[in-house]
């Protein structure tokens, strides 16, 4: 009895330090993808607009929805005017592909994880490219900066540098 009690006692314990080593590798892979989740506030004086004007205030909010992420952007414009105040989403899917998206800018967009902290997003319009944003996370995840070049809808070159801080 005793020489079967010793290989359930000794598999237990193995078991145990399995999941001890397992079970935190298992909780930092689930919040890499969620890094991002959560509300934002634009850092005005770390964050340029050209051309501008800046808004006057600005907050930009990440939801997980499964596998796809919704993006909100609320605020203040330069004039004074709410930014969003129907409080529409914007759906984010991961996987490189054109997703069409309303905006007199761009068409379509495409979200293009690089790696944990950065990742790309490119906007077409008429099948060309008009503008690339690159959103980067700090090391400790509390600043996110997400720098955007290319052209408006009236030809105009674009090229934003938001900071956003974590709220």
């Amino acid at each position: 009895m005793e020489r079967m009690t010793r290989p359930c006692v000794e598999l237990v314990l193995r078991v145990a330090m399995c999941l001890t080593v397992l079970l935190p590798l298992a909780t930092v892979v689930q919040a890499q993808g969620k890094s991002r989740v959560g509300t934002w506030e634009l850092d005005l004086s770390r964050s340029t607009f050209s051309p501008g004007p800046a808004p006057q205030k600005q907050t930009l909010t990440f939801e997980e929805k499964g596998p796809q992420w919704t993006a909100l952007i609320q605020g203040v414009d330069a004039s004074g005017r709410p930014i969003n105040v129907d409080a529409n989403n914007l759906m984010i899917t991961f996987d490189g592909r054109d997703h069409p998206t309303a905006s007199v800018d761009y068409e379509t967009t495409a979200w293009k994880r690089v790696n944990e902290n950065k990742y790309l997003v490119i906007r077409k319009k008429a099948g060309k490219v008009v503008l690339t944003s690159t959103n980067i996370l700090s090391a400790d995840g509390k600043t996110m900066t997400i720098t955007t070049v290319g052209q408006n809808a009236a030809g105009r070159p674009v090229h934003n540098v938001r900071v956003y801080v974590r709220r």
